[in-house]
């Protein structure tokens, strides 16, 4: 069992050399840091001073401890993104939900536990927006005796895909939630932590990775964007996705890739072209009309090493499709399939729990009592909801405390199976008074070891757009997708139940669905929503509760002692 140290604490740029020490002998620190390399001077949350924070590396199947000190200024929770943490939800991190948040001096020893991933995930910040800096790649590698699935690459890279606001993203968070409107759009996108030489202030400090012709380079993606799904591309070559989520795939060579929010590929890189300099790129792709984003695009580059004059004084960029192109957007969607040689495929074939969920923007008044308006449709505020349920987090409890204590009133246990109200999801011009969701935490409880389908519809309400949900706890297999209304009768017919992708976020397109399957073999309480903050924050979210099996290796452990309290 490794021992790791988190801390948030405050933190300058001279103190970087002791923190790479610190990190070399797994000792973690979350601090606050004084950031100017972005053509702005602020204050930003980040873990050991490193904006993104340092990369986790684990073997399949390990136990750490990472011990969390929050000394910076603002409550903090840790999310182990795509750990499937079994029976352990104690450090799954989602504030009010399995955790209270660790306030301002206090500190939480989160016991992470691996056991079938393998690949790349992250870890991030799951209270309010924190996420946008405090994020971090986490390194599975192979059991010892075990290879990866392809030829061991030269180098293994993260490249982390972000999000840059020039004001302090916690005054976002908290202007975008008085407003009832949309969100400032961002400023920048980065890679590893920089815009790159397109955007003023970081010519200098654009990330280069460099390498050898003839090598192969294992790219680790994570796309830690706080709203967009992005398309990335590197000029002149071809990339083969080799992994997503934390599990292997059929190796996939595409001229670029969209990774959603949240989504993680492992990505292998020939550097077969010609020496010179090249362009990595990424930039957004939205398939809604009228919400403003940033149309910016973020560069890195690949330098080849070797005694040459470069061809031009700008690199070569990638051709990235429009931002609005929904086709491109499917290009690894509809490819990806898994690979069996490490893990053997398991999908659920008799279904013991079909669920139907709706995923929708909707509005609420901006106050109750009709004293104020929002910048909202019609002075209202904008919502969000699975199956008309805005999610509302409790507000001086957790759930999974409340569940383990048997503590009444803190969650309900009516999440419906389907829509209360079925209507044309994907229609237009649909009925004003499907808009207003109610308002509730209620959770939606499933026996142990149940086998759980659940069609994940998006709807037209307000604005039809994408949907990266993410579910905690367990990963599933993406079966089916496509456009329109699900139907029943002849869309399960075209279900891979073969060899479908097994993943822990997968996007819901623009007016579309998609299936995944999953064993409900995790005791536990487990969050599920989208993984566009400004959506989860309008309450695009549910909770499951996967109850106790028979058996003691069934039953969920019992909580830490150090568990934050509220």
């Amino acid at each position: 069992m490794k021992i790791l140290f988190l801390q948030v604490l405050l933190f300058m740029f001279f103190n970087l050399l002791l923190t790479c020490l610190a990190l070399r002998h797994h000792r973690f620190e979350v601090r606050d840091v004084s950031y100017t390399k972005l053509c702005s001077t602020k204050n930003i949350l980040t873990v050991n001073g490193q904006f993104p924070g340092p990369t986790l590396y684990v073997t399949k199947g390990e136990t750490i401890i990472v011990h969390l000190y929050n000394r910076a200024n603002y409550n903090i929770t840790i999310h182990w993104h795509g750990v499937d943490q079994p029976r352990y939800p104690w450090s799954d991190g989602p504030e009010y939900v399995t955790q209270c948040p660790i306030r301002p001096g206090g500190k939480f020893g989160q016991k992470v536990i691996f056991s079938e991933e393998e690949g790349t995930l992250w870890w991030h910040a799951h209270s309010d927006w924190s996420r946008a800096t405090v994020h971090g790649a986490i390194v599975v590698k192979p059991k010892l005796g075990t290879t990866y699935p392809f030829p061991n690459p030269h180098k293994e890279v993260p490249i982390i895909l972000g999000e840059w606001w020039k004001k302090d993203v916690v005054e976002v968070y908290k202007d975008f939630q008085k407003s009832g409107g949309d969100p400032v759009v961002s400023d920048a996108y980065t890679i590893n932590g920089q815009p790159g030489d397109l955007y003023p202030c970081s010519k200098n400090d654009a990330f280069k990775l460099r390498v050898d012709y003839g090598k192969t380079y294992l790219l680790r993606m994570v796309n830690a964007a706080v709203q967009e799904m992005m398309f990335f591309a590197i000029a002149k070559h071809q990339l083969t996705v080799v992994g997503t989520d934390g599990s292997y795939v059929k190796p996939l060579k595409v001229d670029y890739i969209a990774i959603s929010p949240g989504q993680t590929m492992d990505v292998l890189l020939e550097a077969n072209q010609p020496l010179d300099n090249y362009y990595m790129a990424s930039k957004v792709f939205t398939s809604a009309l009228d919400v403003p984003f940033d149309n910016t695009t973020t560069t890195a580059i690949v330098q080849y090493r070797g005694n040459y004059i470069p061809t031009s004084r700008t690199p070569s960029l990638p051709s990235l499709p429009d931002s609005g192109d929904i086709v491109s957007s499917v290009n690894i969607i509809s490819e990806l399939k898994s690979l069996a040689d490490r893990t053997p495929i398991d999908v659920p074939l008799n279904i013991t729990t079909n669920l139907f969920f709706t995923i929708s923007i909707n509005t609420l008044p901006c106050d109750p009592n009709g004293n104020s308006t929002c910048v909202g449709p019609n002075g209202n505020r904008f919502s969000a909801s699975m199956n008309n349920i805005s999610f509302q987090m409790p507000a001086d409890n957790n759930i999974l405390q409340a569940y383990y204590n048997n503590i009444s009133g803190v969650f309900g246990e009516n999440f419906p199976d389907v829509p209360a109200l079925p209507f044309d999801f994907t229609g237009s011009n649909l009925p004003a008074f499907l808009n207003t969701p109610s308002v509730a935490t209620e959770v939606n409880v499933l026996e142990y070891d149940s086998t759980v389908e659940i069609v994940l519809q998006g709807t037209n309400l307000f604005e039809g757009i994408e949907h990266p949900m993410h579910l905690h706890g367990m990963s599933f297999y993406v079966v089916g997708w496509g456009f329109g209304n699900f139907d029943k009768e002849k869309d399960p017919l075209g279900y891979n139940l073969v060899d479908p992708p097994y993943q822990n976020t997968v996007v819901i397109l623009k007016n579309g669905w998609t299936t995944i399957r999953f064993r409900a073999k995790n005791p536990g309480v487990w969050l599920m929503h989208c993984h566009i903050d400004r959506h989860v924050t309008w309450g695009m979210a549910t909770t499951f509760i996967v109850k106790d099996g028979n058996n003691p290796e069934e039953k969920m452990l019992p909580p830490p002692l150090d568990m934050p309290q509220c």
